[in-house]
């Protein structure tokens, strides 16, 4: 089949998509995924944000205000479930939605090495904003305390996100050329190293842990 082809019906159904759905679409996916569903809420609200910037068809404060909501609601449905079903569940079924055990006891580790902390930076944070909630619940952090930080990180990582990919994508739209080229072959070398650098901070994290949890036995 035909690249192009296939990249012009993927943008049309995208456009379709966005156009019709876009607000209860970001707001439905940043929920689920902070409840602890694998969905990609960080690429489509990167999307849509420039979605916004390039047609118009759609308004960037909406889609701000739908994934702040989301990401709140979706991170307190997740607390209310690994509080009232704990590490039990998440030990039994985690695997189905990607929290392996050695990702669990990662989440356990930095609930007690950084506490609260953890809720604010692990909305930047790609399987820690997936799971941060499920493990705050099952640690029975206090629900004031973990509301606190749960607001400031949504509306941080919604606004911050969104807004930086909005802005980011009318000034890419003013720019033609062989400069247009470059700043969007920046963006995706940029977006390459930031992956590169949770995946090698995840694994610094994982051998801290496993370094702690031998110095206890050893004690």
């Amino acid at each position: 089949m035909n690249e192009s082809f296939t990249d012009s019906t993927l943008f049309q159904h995208f456009d379709l998509l966005v156009a019709q759905y876009g607000y209860g679409l970001v707001g439905v996916v940043v929920m689920l995924e902070s409840m602890g569903l694998p969905l990609p809420a960080e690429s489509l609200l990167i999307a849509t944000a420039i979605y916004c910037a390039t047609t118009h068809k759609i308004q960037i404060s909406f889609v701000v205000i739908a994934a702040i909501i989301g990401a709140i609601m979706g991170d307190n449905f997740g607390y209310l479930i690994g509080h009232h079903y704990g590490y039990p569940l998440l030990n039994k079924h985690g695997k189905k939605v990607g929290l392996t055990p050695k990702r669990l006891e990662l989440g356990r580790f930095i609930f007690r090495k950084y506490g609260g902390k953890v809720i604010f930076f692990g909305r930047f944070v790609a399987f820690l904003r997936t799971f941060v909630a499920l493990l705050a619940g099952a640690s029975h952090m206090a629900w004031h305390s973990f509301l606190f930080y749960n607001a400031l990180g949504g509306i941080a990582w919604a606004g911050g996100y969104s807004l930086g990919a909005y802005y980011l994508g009318k000034e890419i739209v003013k720019i033609s050329g062989p400069l247009g080229i470059f700043i969007g072959v920046c963006v995706v070398i940029g977006i390459g190293f930031s992956i590169f650098f949770l995946k090698r901070n995840e694994a610094r994290l994982s051998q801290e842990m496993e370094d702690e949890m031998m110095r206890e036995k050893a004690k």
